[in-house]
């Protein structure tokens, strides 16, 4: 009994070291990107200076500049502008040292792991974090021009768009940070089928019930309620659930192949 307490303490203290860790890293993260805070504004603000447009001849979607006067973000409070410099410093900083954070969150994980698991630390880090950024400047290049424009343009014509800064950080920041953690699910599918929570056949099966799912936490991920956002999301999470189910197939392969051929020896 003392035993089991002491390992459950000792859980605890590991935990705090790594969120300690995290929290110190992320805080060494804001501190640098809050002196470029105005850069990082003038590169977030350009889904509302492009449109992205698709053309017959190469390169068939090309980013031009959006037609009709510029869209300037105002503030509506005294303190809004300082308290959106902060959020972007943060979710910069956030970015900054993703890979530390993961790394942590591996090294709490990794005592419950057989040892040939732990070998696979620095390849969850890298894929991890290679995942999230693809997600982010799919979002950032493709979703938003097409997300502002359809939103700034659709029955709008007696209407003058004045967007607070505020607003439209957060608006960027939860489509961003949606579509960062989206393009982990084929990673994820990957370890859990590694793992063998899941099997390729299972996943295959339950196509149909992933497809509804996706559509559904694309719904509650995208800020506004429009169905034209939600596709936007859906739909990369649908392709990205086959390269779910493509991982899985290849992690759980080789496994599944040398137990036939020690079966078959035996």
């Amino acid at each position: 009994m003392s035993d089991e307490k002491m390992s459950f303490v000792s859980h605890l203290e590991e935990l705090r070291r790594r969120i300690i860790i995290c929290l110190a890293a992320i805080g060494i993260g804001f501190l640098v990107t809050f002196n470029y805070s105005e850069t990082i504004l003038r590169f977030l603000k350009r889904p509302l200076t492009t449109d992205l447009i698709f053309f017959r001849t190469y390169p068939f979607l090309r980013s031009v500049p959006r037609p009709g006067p510029p869209i300037d973000l105002i503030f509506l409070a005294p303190a809004e502008a300082f308290w959106m410099h902060m959020k972007i410093a943060f979710f910069a900083g956030l970015m900054l040292v993703l890979p530390i954070i993961l790394y942590q969150i591996w090294r709490f994980i990794a005592p419950g792991l057989l040892p040939q698991e732990k070998r696979y630390a620095l390849p969850f880090v890298v894929l991890s974090t290679i995942f999230f950024f693809c997600g982010l400047l799919f979002c950032f290049y493709f979703v938003l021009p097409f997300s502002m424009n359809f939103l700034l343009t659709y029955k709008t014509e007696n209407l003058k768009p004045m967007i607070s800064i505020g607003n439209y950080i957060d608006f960027t920041a939860k489509f961003l940070l949606g579509f960062g953690l989206v393009f982990e699910l084929p990673l994820a599918l990957g370890i859990a089928a590694k793992m063998g929570l899941v099997t390729p056949q299972f996943l295959s099966k339950n196509r149909k019930y992933a497809i509804l799912i996706n559509f559904t936490i694309a719904a509650i991920l995208t800020p506004t309620p429009d169905v034209f956002n939600q596709t936007l999301m859906a739909l990369p999470m649908c392709l990205l659930y086959e390269l779910g189910i493509l991982a899985a197939r290849i992690l759980v392969k080789k496994p599944v192949i040398a137990a036939q051929e020690a079966a078959e020896g035996v």
